[in-house]
C-alpha cells in the first residue's frame, strides 16, 4: 500500500486531546513547510474547553473532517495529554481503507493506533508529535526528526540499537520473529482493556512505553494485561522507554523494565528491552504500527526492520 509522501502533499494537524496554543505547533509548521509540505491548521485548532482542546464534539468533528478529506496524506496529532479516548467512538474510520493517510502520534494517541489496529487495514504511526518540535529544527539535525521525515517521504526502516549503552539496561530475551506491531502507551492500552478499542495481540508484536508512573501501578497494568491474556500469544515484545517513573515511600523494588520482564518471564517470545520510542524527546523514533516488522534480538543488539 503506497503512503508515501511527495513534495507538494498536504498534511494537516489536529488536536484529539489537551489543548495546544500556536506558538506551540510554530516550529513544527515551518519543519513541514520546510520539506515541501502544504500544512493545513484547521479552524479551531486552537479551541479550549477546561483542558481540552474544545469540546468532546468539536474535536471529534475535526478529525473526521480530516480523516474523510481525501487530499490530505498525513494527520499529526499535535499532542497528548489525555482526551483522545472521549472522542474516539465518534470517529468514522471507514474511508481511509480506500483513501488511506497517515495518522501520527504517540502517548494519548494510542486510543486511536489501537482502534484502527481493530477497525482499518491500513497501518498508523507511532512518532513524535508538533509540540514536540524544537525551534530549531528546520535547522539541526535531531533522529526523531530526521527518522521520520525518511520514514514518511522514502519508506522501509531499519534500526540497529546495541545492547548495554545508553539507557538500554540489559537485553531482554534474545530470539527473532515478523509480525505486524501494535500498542503504544501502556497505561492507554490498560484503559482500553475490553472496549471496543482494545487491540488484538495474538501473534503480533507488542510495543508498550510510559511516562510518569508509580512502579506498583507499571506492575498492576502488566498483571492486569497478563491476566486479560494479551501477553501469552504474542511474537515478540518491544518495551520502549519508561520515563520519569516513581516509587513510594516503601520501594516497590524492581525499576519498569524487570518488572516488564518479569510479567513475561514464563513465554519463550523474543523481548527488547529499553528501545528509542516513547517519552524521550527528539530520540523518540518512529515505528509504524499495524504493519509487519522483523525484530532480531541477540546478546549484544537490537534490530527492527520492514
Amino acid at each position: 500500500m503506497e503512503m508515501r509522501l511527495h513534495e507538494g502533499d498536504s498534511v494537516a494537524l489536529v488536536a484529539t486531546a489537551r489543548k495546544v496554543s500556536p506558538v506551540e505547533v510554530e516550529p513544527a509548521v515551518k519543519l513541514f513547510e520546510s520539506w515541501g509540505l502544504r500544512v493545513i491548521v484547521p479552524e479551531g485548532l486552537y479551541a479550549a474547553d477546561c483542558q481540552f482542546a474544545g469540546s468532546d464534539r468539536h474535536r471529534a468533528a475535526m478529525l473526521q473532517e480530516l480523516i474523510d478529506n481525501h487530499d490530505i496524506k498525513a494527520v499529526f496529532c499535535v499532542r497528548g495529554g489525555y482526551g483522545t479516548v472521549r472522542i474516539i467512538d465518534s470517529l468514522d474510520f471507514a474511508s481511509l481503507d480506500s483513501f488511506p493517510k497517515w495518522i501520527v502520534g504517540y502517548s494519548d494517541v494510542t486510543a486511536l493506533h489501537s482502534h484502527m489496529a481493530t477497525h482499518c487495514s491500513i497501518p498508523s504511526l507511532h512518532a513524535t508529535m508538533p509540540v514536540n518540535i524544537p525551534t530549531d529544527a528546520v535547522s539541526k539535525e535531531y533522529p526523531a526528526i530526521s527518522s521520520l521525515h525518511d520514514f514518511l517521504f522514502y519508506g522501509g526502516l531499519e534500526y540497529h540499537f546495541p545492547v548495554g549503552t545508553s539507557s538500554l539496561p540489559v537485553c531482554g530475551r534474545v530470539g527473532e520473529c515478523r509480525a505486524p506491531v501494535v500498542g503504544g502507551n501502556l497505561s492507554v492500552l490498560y484503559s482500553l482493556l475490553g472496549s471496543d478499542s482494545d487491540v488484538d495481540t495474538d501473534g503480533k508484536i507488542l510495543l508498550i512505553e510510559d511516562l510518569d508512573e508509580y512502579l506498583y501501578h507499571v506492575d498492576r497494568m502488566m498483571m492486569a494485561l497478563k491476566r486479560a491474556k494479551k501477553l501469552d500469544s504474542l511474537k515478540g515484545l518491544i518495551v520502549g522507554a519508561f520515563t520519569d517513573m516513581h516509587d513510594n515511600a516503601v520501594p516497590f523494588g524492581r525499576d519498569a523494565y524487570r518488572i516488564v520482564l518479569d510479567a513475561v518471564a514464563e513465554y519463550d517470545y523474543p523481548v527488547a528491552v529499553g528501545c528509542p520510542f516513547g517519552h524521550i524527546g527528539m530520540e523518540n523514533l518512529p515505528l509504524p504500527l499495524n504493519a509487519e516488522v522483523g525484530l532480531v534480538v541477540s546478546e549484544n543488539e537490537i534490530s527492527i526492520s520492514l
